[in-house]
């Protein structure tokens, strides 16, 4: 006989669940689908504003190289409801503890209850303050060459210095062309970085930036403060990267600095548990650098951690009313938070 269980695909968002997932990228999503798949209720929470939407396609991604960014959102949150899994348009504004579990606020006045959190809502690109370079974002002005390299490769590149790993960078995109120039403006290489810059061929330009020129929609070249202008065709640049974590401060959660130097972002292990109890974090939230595919895997490592975590609160719970008197709400307590309304497994 063949049994088959019926799933119903919904858009509201309910009462309470296993976890609520917060941020609706390639991290929050794969960690909903290991949820979904493991029969845990689960909701994604996502305010719709990706880090990657400038971005033409993901790259990167075996078997998706290429795709829109919102392509594979879509595809990902269908297969998350395909399962069960809840995804919901909305702002988290706080999350603050509410007995072993929380309460999520979201900014419309809308608020749910959760068993545990996965934090996955990303990160913020901070661009210095030169003219140009917000405009152009996402398009010829760049941060990774594993992202947008292949795109830009053979074409005159310029770097622009703001940060440790300005001289990394440059190195990084001489392996996709040969004309490349790192412009030193607020952060100038020392001597060993110029030395290796120079032994690969990469010109060092002095000075600060001004602006980028443009021309018929693509950069033409860099203005210095000086006056000079050097022709370019492609802008690299490293943002300072914030992790989108200020709706955790009531759980004493909050972005710290980096070990890299790039930026701030929320602390986790390598299963993505955080110091708070209760909440896991995943993608570019903890990791500053990672990909589509780092993160979508990280989404699922946490996604399985989490659901490992509720089976072990579980065992106990059931181990502990085994031992003692059965009462009718000792079985109650039990099947509600072993099985929620499917009452497997018992």
């Amino acid at each position: 006989m063949v049994v088959a269980e019926v799933v119903v695909m919904t858009f509201q968002l309910a009462d309470s669940y296993d976890v609520v997932v917060v941020g609706g990228g390639a991290a929050g999503l794969n960690g909903a689908l290991m949820l979904a798949r493991s029969r845990r209720s689960v909701v994604v929470v996502d305010a719709g504003s990706p880090r990657n939407a400038p971005a033409d396609g993901v790259h990167g991604l075996l078997a998706r190289d290429g795709m829109p960014p919102a392509e594979l959102v879509e595809r990902g949150r269908a297969e998350v409801r395909r399962y069960g899994g809840h995804v919901v348009t909305g702002e988290v504004d706080a999350v603050t503890r509410e007995g072993d579990g929380f309460v999520v606020a979201l900014a419309d006045g809308r608020a749910v209850r959760a068993r545990r959190l996965l934090v996955t809502t990303g990160l913020v690109d901070e661009l210095p303050d030169v003219p140009g370079l917000r405009e152009r974002w996402g398009r010829d002005v760049v941060h990774c060459p594993y992202c947008h390299g292949w795109e830009v490769r053979d074409r005159a590149i310029g770097v622009l210095a703001t940060g440790p790993m300005a001289t990394h960078q440059a190195l990084l995109f001489r392996q996709l062309s040969a004309d490349v120039t790192l412009f030193s403006h607020t952060h100038p290489p020392t001597g060993e970085q110029a030395e290796q810059l120079a032994a690969r061929g990469v010109d060092v330009v002095a000075g600060e930036v001004a602006s980028l020129d443009v021309a018929g929609d693509r950069i033409v070249g860099v203005r210095l403060v000086d006056g000079r202008t050097v022709g370019r065709e492609v802008v690299a640049v490293a943002p300072r990267m914030v992790a989108r974590a200020g709706f955790l401060a009531a759980l004493g959660l909050r972005p710290v600095p980096h070990p890299s130097g790039m930026g701030e972002h929320v602390a986790a292990d390598p299963t993505g548990r955080t110091d708070v109890p209760g909440v896991w974090a995943a993608g570019n939230v903890t990791d500053l650098s990672a990909q589509v595919g780092t993160s979508a895997a990280a989404g699922a490592t946490a996604g399985a951690q989490i659901n490992a975590d509720l089976i072990a609160e579980e065992t106990r719970l059931a181990v502990a009313a085994y031992r003692g008197p059965f009462s009718a709400e000792s079985e109650a307590r039990v099947a509600e938070l072993v099985a929620g309304d499917r009452r497997h497994g018992l």
